[in-house]
């Protein structure tokens, strides 16, 4: 489409932001941030502050903003960084704006709960003349806008594709690895959150650092299971959007879903927060449907589906678990 690739960002929350800025910082592309509210990006464009998303970080002089939608008729790559409940109005409210030749990268973590599809699923039925990547792995939004070194993979049927991508939206903090593997990518993405719940919950009750490795390892065994079972590759398991960010997510206070999963473990309610940008409260239900459908066994999974749900308490969870019939590794 042009010599210089056009991204645009859609979603000026902190994900979005972080990841426009990183990219804005190396200027290699031109990098538009895409949100709704018209009197917040004024205030970005001319304050070149985000507060309320990544306080005290300064935006780069080089990234544009917009409210109007238009501006994806230029773009080359379109980054879909709204939450993944999100995701399929999104796809309906920008698509007819998008270049016929622009690829949509889905940004966030999570599956779909109205139809328990893998979110390049909804995008592809969505927007069916459209190229459809993924972007997972161990990032948080702080770190990214900070330039702080960060790795993470993007995913897309055609490994040149992906190699491509990960070249464009690469830069000297930020550092992509391709792969053809969407469904390991993004179920890594999913449902570490759902094991971070777990981990959060293990910390909130006091129950020790050996429990959260235990966690942590049999969750990783349940992940690949279910990603073999769905098409994708036990190796993704083991990579960045699957072991990396499920260590980095069920390890920091920085992760929304151990902060759950810990006022879990200290006896909140299971709705005493909107599930909206806890990704892992809505996966634990999916996922633990499409295990049942493929007859994955997925203990941990089950339980906080049943825990959030509130059909389980967390002593009986703890007990189901570690009473199951002794089996090898």
């Amino acid at each position: 489409m042009s010599e210089r690739e056009r991204v645009v960002v859609v979603g000026a929350g902190a994900f979005g932001t972080a990841l426009a800025t990183v990219m804005a910082l190396d200027g290699k592309v031109d990098v538009t941030l895409l949100g709704r509210d018209p009197s917040l990006m004024a205030d970005l464009r001319n304050e070149g502050i985000h507060d309320a998303a990544l306080p005290g970080i300064m935006l780069p002089d080089g990234l544009q903003y917009a409210f109007e939608p238009d501006v994806l008729a230029s773009a080359d790559i379109v980054l879909f960084a709204m939450p993944s409940q999100a995701q399929a109005d999104a796809a309906e409210q920008y698509g007819p704006y998008l270049h016929a030749d622009a690829t949509v990268v889905t940004c966030a973590k999570g599956i779909d709960r109205n139809s328990s599809k893998l979110l390049t699923q909804v995008l592809e039925q969505e927007l069916p003349n459209h190229r459809i990547a993924v972007l997972s792995g161990p990032g948080f939004a702080m770190d990214i806008a900070r330039g702080l070194p960060t790795a993470m993979a993007i995913a897309s049927v055609d490994l040149a594709h992906a190699e491509w991508l990960a070249r464009v939206i690469s830069g000297p903090t930020f550092r992509l690895y391709a792969s053809s593997d969407r469904v390991g990518v993004q179920l890594g993405g999913a449902l570490k959150n759902v094991l971070a719940i777990a981990c959060g919950i293990v910390e909130g009750m006091g129950l020790g650092e050996s429990a959260r490795a235990a966690l942590i390892a049999r969750g990783l065994a349940e992940m690949s299971r279910l990603v073999v079972a769905m098409g994708g590759s036990a190796d993704t398991v083991r990579g960045l959007s699957g072991l990396g960010d499920l260590v980095l997510t069920a390890t920091s206070h920085q992760s929304r879903n151990l902060r759950f999963g810990i006022a879990l473990g200290h006896g909140a309610a299971a709705d005493f927060a909107s599930g909206g940008l806890v990704e892992g409260a809505y996966a634990a239900a999916v996922a633990a449907r499409l295990a049942e459908g493929l007859k994955i066994d997925m203990p941990i999974t089950d339980a906080i589906a049943l825990i959030i749900e509130g059909r389980l308490d967390i002593p009986a969870a703890i007990e189901q678990l570690m009473t199951r019939p002794i089996t090898t590794e």
